[in-house]
């Protein structure tokens, strides 16, 4: 090719039809030293006594041969079959866990060999040196078209194995959430199927919708977690939800996301840890509970730091009327006044009725909380050191608090 001629796409165009009269005697022999050379210099490829895949190779390579000088004879002719049986190959390497690279340096093996012999024959036959740089132009971007082909198929074959795993995954989180739980050797069958090994326990997520998510799972979780939906409702599964630094790995992970996370369960209690996720949302989404989040991580509510919250919720309406009653002299006292002793009376009960400490949670004087305790035991008729009687009324004064104060709870 002279210096500043343009590249061709089809360069077998170029070349005169009747040169492909003194290719095609040479392609037996040809097709037998291209495997050879596969072999030799592709140790992935190389499979002494296998005969079927011996064959294999000299049917790809015989095949992308025999269409080069059928394209020389005859530009317009098929692609078809020669496509179909490099995307098949390509396909196959997918399927048998090889990478790409191993089909690639084989055929850029094959078609040097290819070349080598082709230019030594038309140099032979005393072959102008503009053919045999047309024939080297038309090899190069035949090359080209048999290893996008061979592309083409080892992408599809990637895709399907990544669809199959993403629903067998999501066939393994719905079982793992079934109500009531499925037998322990149906979720260890579909386990390996799924490629997900079944922890000792695990804990279930639940995440808020994102708007813009289109209901898709967050970018970039770690691979050990299961994603999908139950109900309508975006879950994660997560595997030893105990160990060091998971918690705060998925937070970093879910990038503006806000879920909630259920205690940690063995397998066959998944359906636990999600019912307890679920109610724990509701108690974010509803404000009964807050948490923190940075920037750029999640906001990662876990259940088991809310436990009194979660009691209160699984009581129905029954704390509300309880409290009501038993807390009717804060009512009593008035809105700024009751809420000052509710929060007080709640602190004194928390520090144990350590003035200093319930002062230091209040940011008040110690001898505030004193004073405060001497109106509360003035209005109320029961002894607030009761031992028995003192988880009930922190529970109590939760619920009061939260129904007199509302969001503006805070002030005292």
């Amino acid at each position: 090719m002279s210096e500043g001629q343009e590249l061709v796409a089809e360069p077998w165009r170029n070349v005169p039809r009747e040169e492909a009269g003194w290719m095609r005697p040479h392609l037996p022999a040809l097709r037998r030293v291209m495997v050879k050379g596969v072999q030799q210099h592709v140790p992935e490829y190389a499979r002494p006594g296998d005969l079927v895949y011996e064959e294999i190779v000299e049917r790809a390579v015989g095949h992308a041969m025999e269409h080069f000088v059928e394209l020389i004879a005859d530009p317009d002719i098929s692609w078809k079959d020669v496509h179909q049986v490099y995307f098949d190959v390509g396909y196959g390497e997918a399927v048998e866990g090889r990478s790409l690279e191993h089909l690639q340096n084989a055929m850029r093996v094959t078609s040097r060999i290819a070349w080598r012999h082709l230019s030594v024959e038309a140099d032979r036959l005393g072959k102008s040196r503009s053919l045999i740089a047309i024939l080297a132009e038309a090899n190069f971007a035949f090359l080209d078209e048999l290893v996008s082909a061979a592309a083409q198929g080892y992408a599809r074959a990637r895709e399907k194995a990544a669809g199959e795993r993403e629903q067998r995954r999501n066939r393994l989180l719905s079982l793992l959430l079934a109500d009531p739980p499925v037998p322990p050797e149906v979720l260890r069958e579909q386990s390996a199927l799924a490629g997900w090994p079944l922890p000792q326990r695990l804990a279930v997520v639940v995440l808020l919708p994102r708007q813009g998510s289109g209901g898709e799972s967050p970018a970039g979780l770690p691979p050990h977690l299961l994603s999908g939906h139950d109900q309508g409702t975006l879950c994660l599964v997560m595997p030893d939800a105990d160990g060091p630094g998971r918690v705060d790995e998925l937070a970093s992970a879910l990038g503006g996301w806000t879920g909630a996370i259920g205690p940690s369960v063995p397998v066959e209690q998944a359906g636990t840890s999600l019912r307890w996720a679920r109610r724990t949302l509701d108690l974010l989404t509803s404000g009964v509970v807050s948490g923190k989040s940075g920037r750029r991580s999640g906001l990662l509510v876990r259940a088991e730091e809310h436990l009194s919250a979660l009691l209160l919720q699984e009581g129905g309406a029954l704390p509300s009327l309880v409290a009501a009653r038993r807390l009717a002299p804060l009512t009593r006292a008035g809105e700024k006044q009751g809420l000052r002793l509710a929060f007080t009376l709640l602190e004194c009960l928390k520090n144990g009725f350590n003035a200093t400490g319930a002062a230091a949670a209040l940011c008040v004087h110690p001898q505030t909380v004193r004073y405060r305790l001497g109106q509360l035991q003035e209005i109320f008729d029961f002894d607030f050191e009761n031992p028995e009687f003192r988880l009930e009324l922190m529970l109590l004064l939760q619920v009061w608090i939260r129904e007199a104060s509302g969001e503006n709870a805070g002030s005292v």
